[in-house]
């Protein structure tokens, strides 16, 4: 039998999420991997009506709202770690880059900085259960490994939602860290 060494992912939630971060064209996820192999498996990006808890949070009040939807697949050292959804209100990134598959440097945020919708805030709400069958079999999850699940909201200066995001982590590959001044 061979059992493979992961190192635990350290993720720095303040860190990175800062404007330094993506406003310099990093990936957010530069702070989270450092010098490991990080492949961005399966983006699909398409437009589909928003999810009632979605519309929700982006304060999308229409009926039949639509949202930008992007769906990846985080791969760290070979080992599916993360599989993230993010919404994005289809009105406001229709035909913009954040819409296509490869964002471009800095990714998501940099994007809606160049719309006006600099991401100035973020929420995060972090929690835990055991995986759906989908989730487990996206993550190659051993029966009884829980999951983390991460719901961030991006915030423009004005207070609006400009993107929910929705994370399923494994919680074996993960330390969440938070460290801020008193």
């Amino acid at each position: 039998m061979f059992v493979r060494d992961f190192k635990s992912i350290r993720r720095r939630g303040l860190e990175r999420l800062a404007h330094a971060q993506w406003g310099e064209g990093r990936s957010i996820w530069a702070t989270d991997a450092g010098d490991r192999e990080l492949v961005v498996e399966s983006v699909e990006v398409g437009e589909e009506d928003a999810p009632p808890a979605i519309a929700g949070v982006l304060g999308l009040s229409d009926e039949g709202a639509r949202v930008c939807v992007r769906r990846r697949r985080y791969v760290l050292d070979g080992k599916p770690v993360l599989p993230a959804a993010s919404f994005l209100a289809a009105d406001l990134v229709s035909g913009a880059a954040v819409a296509r598959p490869d964002t471009g440097p800095g990714g998501i945020y940099a994007r809606l900085g160049e719309l006006g919708r600099k991401s100035v805030h973020f929420r995060e709400e972090v929690r835990s259960r055991m995986p759906s069958g989908d989730e487990a079999e996206r993550l190659a999850l051993p029966t009884g490994v829980p999951v983390m699940l991460i719901a961030r909201t991006a915030f423009d200066a004005t207070g609006v939602a400009v993107e929910a995001n929705n994370m399923v982590l494994d919680s074996s590959a993960y330390v969440l860290e938070f460290a801020f001044d008193a």
